[in-house]
């Protein structure tokens, strides 16, 4: 067996990792679910992936990681401010929760070898996510468009809200167009993934998501047209679509990402910029100031402050936002010392995405899908293993094949050099 082949049984920790980031509240359910079952099954989740990453590391082996390195030394500050209890035990119980995350991501980290493995395990498991919130739309089309969301798009059967949904599609659709684009998966299976996607995310009407899948496409897809002719062919097309949805839907576009609001309304972030000014104007001590109040549940006065940023200063201070702020550069600054690849422009896809969506979503400074999409950007950007990685092309004339299945039946022209989702 190669020795640099990841096992299955990591795809199952990072899907218990992904779980115990669903969160556990949102929308109404169809069947009511207690939130003390819901924090059982995502807490559950988050210690069963430890135990099955300890199980398959045994001699904690790891690579190398300055974004897992900077968010261990985020622990520090959030412990220090935790300790006093001023947030009550909730705080400490979160920073137990965010240790552990950490620690299964340095278990894990043996497997980071510049590959796509964990790009294609991010896109199957919140695939299945999208499934389920497509199956409660089926079953309850009245509870999954409640009014209470204005008619936008929810779970009905695990709680969860447009914004959480939104990012998942917009994450998943971004990444399979790159995978397409770098010929490392078929047209159809890509199809598959991103239609049904793509129409999750409009039902949603989460501009925070339309907004970072449209940047972080242009980033990323720009990253390879220098070197990559259906970059550029793909960049063609959807520059000349943009141009004619722009001129024939400008309306429809217009009323989408004003979802009913008025001008006022949209122009003041839906009430976020009144929650941020009283958040700064708050009197402050000098250890709240550089270290926060504790881990809490990224609220202020009992409206969530929708703000990375912001919400990282008030929980874990001015130390906080500089370890953030280091993860965010130390990440994009290796992307861009890194020569044109697929991994590359999938890691830009990433940290864009989540620098973009981090000025109207928390998340960067707790356990979250937004640390989870760094930490695959991290794995894309680490140096391959000896003898490389299990997608890694061995020489130039193996790259457009490196990808498929032995086979001894002739394979379609339309699945050369290619691998499903």
């Amino acid at each position: 067996m190669d020795a640099n082949r990841t096992p299955k049984a990591v795809g199952t920790a990072w899907g218990l990792l992904i779980l115990n980031t669903l969160g556990s509240t949102g929308a109404e359910t169809i069947v009511p679910l207690p939130r003390s079952l819901i924090q059982m099954v995502t807490m559950g989740a988050l210690v069963g992936a430890f135990t099955l990453a300890l199980a398959l590391n045994l001699r904690l082996r790891v690579r190398p990681s300055a974004y897992v390195f900077l968010l261990t030394l985020l622990l520090v500050p959030s412990l220090i401010s935790s300790a006093d209890l001023e947030a009550g035990f909730g705080a400490l119980f979160r920073c137990g929760r965010l240790a552990v995350f950490v620690a299964t991501l340095w278990l894990l980290s043996r497997w980071w070898d510049g590959g796509l493995t964990f790009v294609r395990h991010h896109i199957r498991i919140y695939f299945a996510v999208l499934a389920s919130v497509v199956a409660g739309a089926l079953v309850s089309p009245g509870a999954a468009l409640p009014d209470v969301y204005g008619g936008r798009l929810v779970g009905a059967l695990w709680p969860l809200t447009p914004p959480q949904i939104g990012q998942y599609a917009a994450v998943i659709i971004g990444l399979t167009v790159l995978l397409v684009v770098g010929r490392r998966t078929d047209g159809r299976s890509a199809a598959l993934v991103v239609v049904p996607s793509l129409a999750v995310l409009l039902l949603t009407h989460t501009r925070t998501a339309m907004l970072g899948l449209l940047v972080g496409l242009v980033l990323a897809i720009g990253s390879l047209v220098l070197t990559s002719a259906a970059a550029r062919r793909f960049f063609a097309w959807a520059a000349l679509c943009a141009a004619v949805a722009a001129v024939g839907f400008a309306s429809a576009l217009h009323a989408w990402f004003l979802r009913g609001q008025s001008q006022e309304n949209f122009s003041n972030l839906t009430g976020r910029a009144k929650v941020w000014d009283a958040l700064l104007a708050a009197p402050r001590t000098t250890g709240e100031e550089w270290f926060g109040v504790g881990l809490g549940d990224k609220s202020f006065d009992g409206l969530p402050i929708d703000n990375s940023w912001l919400a990282v200063y008030h929980e874990q201070g001015l130390t906080g936002i500089a370890l953030v702020a280091a993860v965010v550069v130390v990440l994009g600054g290796v992307a861009l010392l890194r020569p044109p690849s697929l991994p590359r422009a999938c890691a830009i896809f990433l940290i864009s995405y989540c620098a973009l969506a981090s000025y109207t979503e928390a998340g960067l400074g707790d356990a979250s899908p937004y640390l989870l999409h760094l930490a695959v950007a991290a794995s894309l950007l680490a140096a391959p293993a000896a003898g490389g990685g299990a997608d890694a092309p061995r020489t130039p004339s193996e790259a457009r094949t490196a990808f498929e299945k032995p086979s001894r039946r002739r394979v379609p022209r339309w699945a050369r050099s290619s691998e499903v989702i």
